[in-house]
């Protein structure tokens, strides 16, 4: 072979060893197949978590707005979730969350003046509550909650206002009638708070918290009989003696009359709130 025609032959070896190559290089590397994408849970699966506990509801929540970062209503039922647990700066800072997306979420407004109201910072919940009242006029909830707002802030006239006309949208709402009657209450007045109270329980949608209200009411008045008769009705015997007790020793320390018992109020002390059960 003649040494143009070795060179020749070697150029096109070479040529055909860099196409190979080339080819190599550009030829589909094999993937494996990507996860499918989460969805959100149907109507129905969301419906079922109305009824499961806090924790329950807070997991189930939290995973929807990890599937969908911008969903209001996994957002609002997360705030619920986590102010019944006691996490109210969370819960206040994912209402707020939702209102980033959607301005006019009447639902996360309530949301976000419930939290501050339980926190006791009921004042940075008042602009958003006002707000909802002004967005839905003939909704009792956002006047009901102002009440509360208002009254955690010392601002009694404006608390009653809002019951009044609240209680004009929904009249004897127990709800509207338990939290006016609570803040006659902190003014000294059972008297007055048992009125609005009797009218709460006597509504078929009245609760035990309702109930158990009015039995604080009386007892603080010194009808102890009909309170006991309530607290036995509806609380397991170890919880009604706690509220008992608790009664009494309020009772007694109003009247100046001598404590309780020491074996009686042993342990650290106790508020209606923390004994009532509900």
């Amino acid at each position: 072979m003649s040494r143009t025609a070795a060179a020749a032959a070697t150029m096109t070896l070479a040529l055909w060893a860099l196409s190979g190559a080339v080819q190599a290089q550009t030829s589909p590397v094999p993937t494996t197949a990507a996860a499918p994408a989460r969805k959100p849970a149907d109507a129905a699966t969301r419906a079922s978590y109305d009824r499961a506990d806090a924790l329950s509801r807070s997991v189930f929540w939290s995973n929807e707005q990890q599937i969908n970062p911008m969903d209001p209503v996994a957002g609002v039922r997360m705030a619920q979730a986590l102010r019944e647990m006691g996490q109210f700066d969370q819960a206040a800072g994912t209402a707020q969350n939702v209102l980033t997306v959607q301005p006019a979420n009447l639902e996360a407004m309530l949301e976000v003046g419930r939290a501050h109201i339980a926190r006791g910072q009921a004042f940075y919940g008042i602009a958003t509550l006002e707000q909802a009242r002004a967005a839905a006029p003939r909704d009792w909830r956002p006047l009901s909650l102002l009440g509360v707002a208002y009254q955690q802030v010392r601002r009694p006239d404006d608390a009653k206002t809002a019951w009044t006309e609240a209680l004009r949208l929904s009249p004897d709402n127990p709800d509207v009638l338990t939290n006016a009657a609570i803040a006659r209450m902190g003014e000294g007045d059972a008297a007055s708070a048992e009125i609005l109270l009797r009218r709460a329980a006597a509504q078929p949608t009245a609760t035990l918290k309702v109930r158990q209200n009015l039995a604080l009411s009386l007892g603080l008045q010194g009808k102890t009989a009909e309170a006991e008769a309530i607290l036995r009705r509806d609380l397991p015997p170890e919880a009604a003696d706690a509220n008992l007790r608790w009664l009494a020793e309020r009772t007694a320390a109003a009247s100046g009359a001598a404590p309780v018992a020491a074996a009686e109020t042993a342990g650290p002390a106790r508020t209606w709130s923390s004994v009532q059960g509900g």
